[in-house]
């Protein structure tokens, strides 16, 4: 009988629960979870600080790693390596915040040999979000080299994306509010962080041209401060919401200077594509993902910690091992 983390009501108080294997969804794939992480859509649904769950009771957690325990799908056999991210997991489905779930088999994708399922979190959501926009900015003619700024450098998103980046020898331009982060972006390989009280103004058609490439984590007045600043034919890859999802800008950016504003979505991504973005970072230096701050977490103290990340007292990345009393 799994132990799982369970929301009862619109009342946020989360409570560990065990409850019988005949409780978890009828789907097709059952895997032994090994670890999730806690992401920022996971401490609003925790917290009820966020519409993020819409049905109870629920499971949140909206991604994991772990091991085929049975499977009805030919395309997983007991034993296999997976991970999942995405497809409304942890939001309409029951997540990752388990010792044990029930899938879809499309849902899942095999995790590269190169990769623990421990790994394969440390990355998790945020990673993959950040190879894909990598991956988007580059299917757009971006040429290792260029002078790339990341807004919302300290997120999952953000973190990932600068260290990326900087294994690629890109020239990495970190935005962030918290200066007392600014050495860890450096050492994450930023070759400067800047404020973001820069990006957070009225923003105005142009600027002075800036960066050949971004990713932005936040949105609103930030992303269009952003795409003023493009240079000619300069691609910006928007991941995530964060901070609204209101864009003030005009057509001039893409009119008199090209910019091409490419939208990132990992919740969806078709297997081939997730297959290629897993393979990637399965295939970055061990020395990254040691890099990493990493506070690993049992189920009783998600809670906890996602008060610390709506505060913005988190950095790093949050591990949880359901199998931790």
């Amino acid at each position: 009988m799994p132990r799982v983390l369970m929301l009862k009501d619109e009342d946020p108080r989360a409570r560990v629960e065990t409850i019988d294997d005949e409780r978890l969804p009828e789907r097709a794939v059952t895997v032994d979870i090994d670890y999730s992480d806690l992401n920022y859509k996971d401490a609003l649904a925790v917290t009820g600080k966020g519409k993020i769950v819409r049905e109870y009771p629920f499971v949140p957690g909206i991604d994991f790693a772990g091991t085929v325990r049975d499977s009805e799908s030919d395309r997983y056999t007991p034993g296999d390596r997976v991970i999942l991210t995405g497809w409304g997991v942890g939001e309409r489905y029951w997540g990752g915040f388990a010792e044990r779930m029930r899938v879809d088999a499309d849902w899942l994708v095999p995790c590269p040999e190169d990769l623990t399922t421990r790994e394969a979190m440390l990355f998790g959501t945020a990673g993959l979000s950040a190879m894909l926009a990598i991956l988007r900015l580059e299917e757009a003619g971006l040429e290792r080299g260029a002078r790339v700024l990341v807004t919302g450098a300290t997120g999952g998103v953000g973190s990932w994306a600068v260290q990326m980046l900087a294994h690629y020898h890109y020239e990495v331009y970190a935005v962030t509010g918290k200066p007392d982060q600014d050495q860890w972006l450096k050492e994450l390989g930023a070759t400067e962080v800047l404020d973001r009280v820069e990006f957070k103004g009225e923003p105005r058609p142009l600027e002075k041209a800036r960066w050949a490439g971004a990713i932005d984590t936040v949105g609103d007045n930030p992303l269009a401060n952003v795409i003023a600043q493009m240079e000619e034919h300069g691609r910006v890859a928007a991941v995530g919401l964060a901070g609204g999802s209101d864009l003030p800008t005009s057509v001039m950016p893409f009119i008199l200077r090209g910019v091409s504003l490419l939208g990132v979505e990992s919740a969806r991504t078709p297997l081939a594509k997730r297959r290629e973005v897993w393979q990637r970072i399965a295939e970055l230096p061990a020395a990254m993902r040691e890099s990493m701050h990493v506070e690993e977490i049992g189920m009783e103290l998600i809670a906890e910690r996602a008060e610390a990340m709506i505060n913005a007292d988190i950095h790093g990345r949050l591990l949880v091992d359901p199998h931790i009393d």
